[in-house]
């Protein structure tokens, strides 16, 4: 049976600084709906988000294709 704790996970903040962004941004980027991670956990009426190494490739990948610090948003093409 699989089990999603039985690999390894990072916190929101940690996923963060693997991107190279502020948490502040990633969570801005949660609140859009912009990027998700594959585990929420429900505790005490908060949610608790869990993200595989997959997920934080995913992250990269929008911030490669969307971010530019200091600078504002890309130009779209």
């Amino acid at each position: 049976m699989y089990n999603p704790f039985s690999m390894k996970t990072h916190s929101t903040k940690r996923v963060a600084q693997l991107v190279g962004i502020h948490w502040m941004t990633l969570y801005r980027w949660l609140e859009q709906g912009k990027v998700r991670p594959s585990i929420v956990v429900p505790l005490n009426g908060r949610s608790i988000r869990r993200w595989t190494d997959r997920d934080v490739e995913r992250v990269k990948k929008f911030k490669a294709a969307n971010y530019r610090k200091g600078r504002g948003r890309k130009k779209k093409a």
